[in-house]
This record gives structure tokens, C-alpha cells and sequence, in this order.
């Protein structure tokens, strides 16, 4: 037996668990068992007021899911009153005498007589079984549909809001579960429905064949006529058809109210009266409507003066109220302002930093709200997972903000509150990017790519088509801005990753891998440490998802080396599997340059070990003549159309990426224990200076 079940069965029975079962019992057993009239006096009583509190009930709860078990409530009622018509009846046949409930239904709310009460009978069955189930089928079928077709909508608005940091975790999971209930709720409303409107038949036919019943054992049992019998026994039959039609109808009222209600979150008296008598002019309105009626028509003058009446001071006391409450209204907001301004914590809050910024102009705007069709905020969601899979570190919150300061059509990036990246889009165009093969121009309006510098064309939707089948590379303005915003996280990504990100990492890893964790930190290197590492790593593109490997590395050569530029040399040799993948195909001859031996020396000669790590002291003439020499080997490169990759000794490899790194910032430096032994390369120059 599993922990859940264990604790199911040892949880103990409460009062309103022997309630509850006491209540089903009693339904079963008074199909089986006579029932004294006083008893079902009793029943008739506590029936008609469990109706009444479940009517009251819809009228006051703020939201529907306040009463999720209403479609257990509807079956359980049911089968309780079905039963007591059940019981009722018997003793209606049987002894002629169904208690005082009954008979007072059947004398005082049917007049004492068989027409009227046959009447006020059949209008209820109608009121209730036409009017109200009818309507409460029909909304509640509706409401389900909608509820589940609105809930992928729904759901994405909850990860749109999560993205902005407008909620965290928890509250984003509890949105989702009351989405989730809120579909299991009006779907099982549009099952339960039926039992309303069954039971409303059930009640009718169980009345008629009554009537049937009382004259046959009238006639056959007590010798009386068919007048005496039907006189006798209907009007019995017709109390207990209203004792249960009654209470019949307030459920019915009560699951309308219900289904109405719908999703909205509202105390239903005080806006139900707002709604109707709220506006101080539809008061007045109404109200000379009234009296105009009673003065110029035969109505009675004095009746229809006075409701008027009544309408106009309504309208006047409402608009009285609406006047003082706006005064209030306007006092605590200034008091309000005020007050938040004296608070000291918010210039606290002003001292935040976000990490990442979009700020958009309004002309951007409808890309990213999402009742105008924009789903800039779903792709800003994909860039986040995008980059988690591609390089194992979680990207933050990126915060999407308009800001009228810029052009229309204008968008910047930032990290960290400084401004890194700009771009400019011109709505309802297309980009249109010749792919390098394209003979034909298209005509448009000249600009360049934002995320990779390269010429393009705006086009019009009407151009697109024609590019396309060109052979043109053409994008949307969303997809513009997503692709640029992803190149520059991907950038950052190294200085993005905090003390606390890498703390995350760690207890993650920490569950699944333990030892690993404990054997490396906090005994061999410090939390600072290892996020040195995974930045080194990250800024030059190399995907950490693999953080089993990189610890059980780090936890290897730790312990004869605490140098962070070292240990990352390690790290990035037992991930030489991925970065061979990433740079060179299996199987083809890639063209690289290398780095020449004496030059190797000459940089390993210049490197400065300190407490705070290494760094090089080469002359400036020397590293000036490196550069030069190495700019030149890379537009070899270039002018084959291959990328800038050097290859190096395992050692010299760090030193020599940072010494360029400021100058070609594109340039892929590995060394030779990164590199797989089925990868073919064929140098095509070296770095001699």
C-alpha cells in the first residue's frame, strides 16, 4: 500500500462524513422501508430546506468553484426527494393519510381544490421544466464548450505573465489548477443538468400515475365512486406532487443562478442591484415612463405615481451616492499616492536591475499584447526554453515595456539597465534577405538584418509571395525582433550567470548526483569558483548541460590546481565530444589555421601567475604584430567561406583567445585535445609574427 492510500485509510470519519452517508442511506432505505407520516413530515421539512440552502448558497458564493460539488450536490438531492415521493406515495394509496406537509400543500397551496391545484401544479412543472432546466441545459452545454476551447488561451497568457515576472511559480500553478477545475467543473455541470431535468419529468409522471393509482384503489378497495376517489386521492396527489415540485424548482433555480454565474468572481446581491438600479438617468428614465402611464391611460393613477415616484427618488439618492463616492474616491487615491511615495521601500525597489530589457516604442506594441493577435510574448517564452536546451543555463525573466520615448517602430535591448543592441521595423512589412544566390532584386526599402549585419529589403504582404518563389529568405517583424534578442542573450549569456543561478544548478544536479556535489564543494572549490568556469565555458559557446562531466572534471584536477582558466582548459578536453560537434562535420575536411610553435612559447613566456589568476604581460609591439598576423590568416578563411577557426596547444589555448578576443570576437580558438580523432582538418596558414 502506497503512502496516499496508507493515509486514506487512516483517516478518520468525521460528523460531516456520517452526514453525508446517513443522508444516501436514508434515501435507499425509504424505497424499501414504510415511512410513519410523521417521520416524512420530518424528511419533507429537511428536504425543502437543504433546497433552500442550496439556493442561497449560488446567490452568495463570490466564484463557482466555491461549489465544486454541486454536480454531486444535484445527485444527491435528487435521489433523496425521488425517494421521499416514493415514500409519500405509498402511504397516499395505503392509508390515505401522507401527514400534515402533504396535506397542507394540498389544501392551502392548492386551494382545497382539484382544478386550482392541478393548475398551480402544471404551471410549476412548466415554469420549471420549459423555462429553467431548458435555459440551464442550453448555458451550461455552452459554457463548458467555451471554457474548454478558452483554456490553451488561457494557459499561454498564465506563461506570458511568468515570463514577464508579473507572477512567480506558485501563483502561475495556481492559475493552472483552477483552470483545470474550472474545465472539470462546467463539464460535469453539463452531465449533471440532466438530473435537474429528469428529475422534474420523474416528478410529473410520478404524480400522474398516482392520480391513476388513487382511483383504482378508491373504486376497487374502498367502494367509493370515480368522483369520490379522484376528489379523495387527487387532491393529495397534487400536494405531494407541489411538496416535491417545490423544492424541485429551487434547485432549478439554483443551478441556473450557477451556470450563469459562469467564471466571473463577484458577490452576485450587490451586483445584481448595481446592475439594475445603478445608473441615477435609467432610474429617471424609468420612473417617468411609469408615471406618464398612470396619468394618460386608465391605469390606476395613484398606484403607478407612486412606483414612478419611488424610481425618482431612487435615481436621485443613487446619484447622490455615485457623487459622494466619487469625492471618496478621488481623497484616498491622492492619500494613497502620497503615501507610497513617503514609503521608503519603494526607492529601494528603484535600485533593482533587471537582467534583460525590451523596451518598444508604440508602434510595436500590438506584436506584443496579446488582444490584438501579437505573439512577440509566446516567442520570448520559446527563446528562453531555446537557450536552456542549447546551453544549459536558464535564461532570466526578460521584462517587455513600452516606452514613448522612442521612435514608433523603434526597439533596444538591455542588459543589465545598460542599453547593448537596437533595431528599427516598419510594421505590416516583411525582411526580405537574399541568401547569396538570388540574381533577381526585388524592389523595397533597403535596410540591414539588426541581429547579423547583413543587407535586406523591407517588402509589403504583397511582395512576399513573389520573393518567396525567388528564392528569397523573408521574415516577420516578431520573428526580426525574437532572433535578435536571442543573439545578443546568447552573447551575455557568460556575465547573465549569477552566484545564485549556479547555486540552482548545483542543488539540481544534487539530487540525481550527490556524491559528485559533495566530493567538489564546498571541499575543493568555492560556489565562485565554479561559476568562473561555467562563464568561461558560455562565453565562448560551449553548452553546459552536460554538468555531470564538467563536476566530475573539476573534481579530478581541483585538487592540484584552484586556477579557474586551467580548469576550464579540463573541462572543455572531457567535453571534446560536443565541441567537435559543434565545429567540424564526421567524415569532411575542415580548413582551419594554426598558431605557430614559437609563437606559442612566446605567449606562454609572457603569462603571469597571481592570487587573483593569470594574465599576460606581452609587449605591445608583439601583440600588435600577433594581432595583424592573425587578421590576416582569418580572411583566408573568409574569402573561402569557412569559419574562423584556429587550432592551438591544449595550454596556449585560453591565453591566446583572450589575447584576440577584444579584435575577432567571431574567431573559434580549440586546441588539439578538443578535437576528435575522426575529424579531418587541413590548415590552410599559420600565425607567424
Amino acid at each position: 500500500m502506497d503512502s496516499t492510500a496508507s493515509s486514506t485509510a487512516k483517516k478518520k470519519m468525521t460528523i460531516q462524513d456520517l452526514g453525508v452517508a446517513l443522508y444516501l442511506l436514508f434515501a435507499f432505505v425509504f424505497f424499501i422501508v414504510p415511512m410513519p407520516n410523521t417521520l416524512l413530515d420530518i424528511m419533507l421539512a429537511v428536504n425543502m430546506a437543504v433546497a433552500f440552502a442550496i439556493l442561497f448558497n449560488t446567490l452568495f458564493v463570490n466564484e463557482v468553484l466555491e461549489m465544486s460539488f454541486y454536480p454531486t450536490i444535484l445527485l444527491f438531492t435528487t435521489i433523496f426527494r425521488i425517494s421521499l415521493n416514493v415514500s409519500s406515495t405509498k402511504l397516499i394509496l395505503s392509508t390515505g393519510d401522507p401527514g400534515n406537509v402533504v396535506r397542507t400543500f394540498g389544501q392551502f397551496v392548492g386551494g382545497n381544490d382539484l382544478i386550482i391545484g392541478t393548475i398551480v401544479f402544471i404551471i410549476i412543472i412548466i415554469l420549471q421544466f420549459v423555462v429553467i432546466n431548458k435555459g440551464s441545459e442550453r448555458v451550461s452545454e455552452v459554457t463548458a464548450r467555451f471554457t474548454l476551447d478558452a483554456m490553451p488561451g488561457k494557459q499561454m497568457a498564465i506563461d506570458a505573465d511568468l515570463n514577464t515576472g508579473a507572477i512567480d511559480d506558485a501563483e502561475a500553478k495556481r492559475r493552472r489548477d483552477k483552470i483545470q477545475e474550472e474545465s472539470s467543473f462546467f463539464g460535469s455541470m453539463d452531465g449533471a443538468v440532466k438530473y435537474v431535468k429528469g428529475d422534474s419529468t420523474a416528478g410529473l409522471l410520478i404524480t400522474g400515475i398516482n392520480i391513476i393509482g388513487g382511483i383504482a384503489m378508491g373504486v376497487l378497495r374502498r367502494g367509493d365512486t370515480i368522483g369520490e376517489a379522484l376528489n379523495n386521492y387527487a387532491i393529495l396527489t397534487i400536494g405531494d406532487g407541489l411538496v416535491s415540485a417545490i423544492p424541485s424548482l429551487l434547485i432549478s433555480l439554483a443551478t441556473g443562478i450557477l451556470v450563469t454565474k459562469g467564471g466571473k468572481e463577484a458577490d452576485f446581491g450587490p451586483d445584481l442591484v448595481k446592475q439594475i438600479f445603478g445608473v441615477p438617468k435609467v432610474m429617471y428614465m424609468a420612473g417617468g415612463v411609469i408615471i406618464f402611464l398612470g396619468l394618460v391611460t386608465p391605469l390606476n393613477a395613484v398606484i403607478f405615481s407612486i412606483v414612478g415616484g419611488l424610481f425618482l427618488v431612487g435615481g436621485r439618492v443613487m446619484q447622490s451616492q455615485l457623487e459622494v463616492k466619487k469625492v471618496e474616491t478621488e481623497v484616498e487615491k491622492e492619500e494613497t499616492t502620497a503615501e507610497e511615495i513617503r514609503k521608503p521601500e519603494n526607492v529601494v525597489s528603484l535600485l533593482s536591475v533587471d537582467p534583460i530589457e525590451l523596451e518598444f516604442g508604440y508602434g510595436i506594441i500590438p506584436l506584443a499584447d496579446v488582444n490584438q493577435g501579437g505573439d512577440l510574448l509566446d516567442r520570448v517564452v520559446m527563446i528562453r526554453r531555446q537557450i536552456a536546451l542549447e546551453m544549459g543555463t536558464v535564461v532570466p525573466i526578460i521584462r517587455l515595456r513600452d516606452n514613448i520615448q522612442l521612435n514608433p517602430n523603434q526597439y533596444i535591448i538591455k542588459i543589465k539597465g545598460v542599453q547593448v543592441a537596437d533595431g528599427e521595423i516598419l510594421f505590416d512589412h516583411y525582411m526580405a534577405m537574399n541568401p547569396g544566390y538570388v540574381e533577381e532584386e526585388i524592389t523595397g526599402i533597403p535596410t540591414v538584418e539588426p541581429s547579423f549585419h547583413l543587407p535586406a529589403t523591407w517588402i509589403t504582404e504583397g511582395q512576399r509571395e513573389r520573393a518567396e518563389s525567388l528564392g528569397y529568405t523573408v521574415v516577420d517583424p516578431p520573428s526580426i525582433i525574437a532572433t535578435h534578442l536571442t543573439e545578443v542573450i546568447r552573447q551575455h549569456i557568460a556575465e547573465l550567470l549569477t552566484r545564485q543561478d549556479t547555486q540552482n544548478l548545483i542543488d539540481n544536479l544534487k539530487e540525481s548526483n550527490p556524491s559528485v556535489v559533495e566530493e567538489l564543494t564546498p571541499k575543493l572549490l568555492g560556489l565562485g569558483e565554479i561559476q568562473k568556469v561555467l562563464q568561461n565555458l558560455l562565453e565562448e559557446g560551449v553548452s553546459i548541460r552536460d554538468l555531470l562531466t564538467i563536476f566530475e572534471t573539476l573534481a579530478d584536477y581541483a585538487a592540484t590546481t584552484r586556477d579557474t582558466d586551467v580548469l576550464t582548459e579540463y573541462v572543455r578536453q572531457a567535453l571534446k565530444r560536443a565541441i567537435s560537434a559543434r565545429y567540424f562535420e564526421p567524415g569532411e575536411t575542415t580548413q582551419v589555421v594554426t598558431l605557430d610553435p614559437k609563437v606559442e612559447q612566446e605567449i606562454m613566456a609572457s603569462v603571469k601567475q597571481t592570487e587573483q589568476g593569470a594574465y599576460l604581460t606581452l609587449d605591445p609591439e608583439r601583440t600588435k604584430a600577433i594581432i595583424a598576423a592573425t587578421g590576416e590568416e582569418l580572411k583566408k578563411l573568409d574569402d573561402l567561406g569557412q569559419n574562423q577557426i584556429v587550432v592551438t596547444s591544449p595550454i596556449v589555448r585560453i591565453y591566446f583567445k583572450k589575447l584576440t578576443e577584444d579584435y575577432y570576437n567571431e574567431m573559434v580558438a580549440v586546441s588539439y585535445n578538443e578535437i576528435e580523432n575522426d575529424v579531418e582538418l587541413q590548415s590552410i596558414g599559420m600565425i607567424t609574427a
